[in-house]
């Protein structure tokens, strides 16, 4: 061993990286290149990415499997009606608001559903997001049951639909990027040392030293955090707000977990993959209807069967390559 030394980046990884950054590049750009239908589209693709790198990081990571993180998805789309409506604010300047107070609530959230365990724990996390959900039904200040509308004069503040497209989707472009880059310089850090040693093996690195307890909450504030900024900026594009869509279960959890199984759980490329093959299934099949979604379950089911670790996961084992290193490898002399 002593002709071989510790290494992160391979040759493989600095040339991805050269990939990736041009893709950004391209991606910065869109608002110049895409069309209004395109960067709606590549708008709803960042969300979703995003989304998916949140729940990652919880289910991936800190072994947290929560089936209620639309819970934060409503509670930002509230917080920013809340604040639009009652103080009269911008829509884009309440997204770091709500991020900060979804953050401080899932505090006290954390305390109690912390206390389950495994299934119990996912069961929890559902049973708060539908008591987010109930309330929201119950407050007739933003709406109640039926929802309410963003006023055309606070949109029109924003300019003309051209710059508020380009605002919209310059805010999903820096929450996204932000979000993967989270992840990234968490799993880089000592705290990504402890949710490693937490997800081969709790036990044995609880008796390390590693405070399991402290770790889980950390990144479940922060995925809390994230997730309320995303769901502020979702409904400033959907101009419209109601429990039911706010909450929705499907749109913002189910089809999440979908694309974090099949693209690879527990890697930064995973939700990457999965959020691809999932716009891409959603664009060439939507029109099957009930079709469409039986197809979905069938290929998730297929995937946990035959490639555990997803899509990426089979890249890994079969050639070895990593777009974002955040471990360490041994390469010889």
């Amino acid at each position: 061993m002593q002709n071989a030394t510790i290494i992160r980046s391979t040759r493989a990884s600095k040339i991805a990286a050269v990939v990736v950054v041009a893709i950004l590049i391209a991606l910065a750009a869109a608002p110049w290149w895409a069309s209004s239908a395109d960067l709606r589209l590549i708008t709803e693709f960042l969300f979703y990415l995003a989304l998916a790198s949140m729940w990652n990081l919880l289910a991936g990571y800190a072994g947290l499997i929560s089936v209620g993180q639309h819970a934060y998805v409503g509670l930002g789309g509230y917080l920013m009606f809340s604040f639009v409506l009652f103080t009269g604010m911008n829509p884009l300047h309440t997204i770091p608001l709500a991020g900060i107070i979804g953050a401080a609530i899932s505090v006290p959230v954390a305390y109690l559903v912390f206390r389950l365990k495994g299934p119990y724990f996912a069961i929890g996390t559902w049973v708060v997001a539908e008591v987010f959900r109930l309330g929201a039904a119950q407050m007739s200040s933003v709406g109640g049951g039926s929802g309410l509308s963003i006023p055309v004069s606070v949109m029109r503040e924003l300019g003309r639909k051209s710059e508020r497209e380009m605002l919209i989707y310059f805010s999903a472009f820096v929450l996204c990027v932000g979000a993967i880059l989270l992840v990234y310089l968490l799993l880089r850090s000592r705290v990504g040392l402890a949710l490693t040693a937490i997800r081969d093996n709790e036990v044995a690195s609880s008796s390390l030293g590693v405070k399991i307890g402290k770790i889980k909450l950390l990144v479940y504030v922060a995925a809390a955090g994230v997730t309320s900024m995303i769901g502020s900026l979702i409904f400033v594009t959907k101009l419209r707000i109601s429990p039911d869509a706010a909450f929705s279960v499907n749109d913002w959890t189910v089809f999440v977990i979908f694309i974090v199984v099949i693209g690879g759980i527990g890697t930064i490329e995973g939700p990457i993959i999965g959020t691809i093959l999932y716009f891409l299934l959603r664009e060439f099949l939507a029109d099957l209807g009930a079709i469409y979604l039986m197809i979905l379950g069938a290929m998730a089911i297929a995937v946990m069967l035959t490639a555990p670790k997803g899509l990426w996961g089979l890249l890994v084992q079969k050639y070895d390559f990593s777009i974002f290193p955040v471990g360490y490898r041994v390469k010889e002399k």
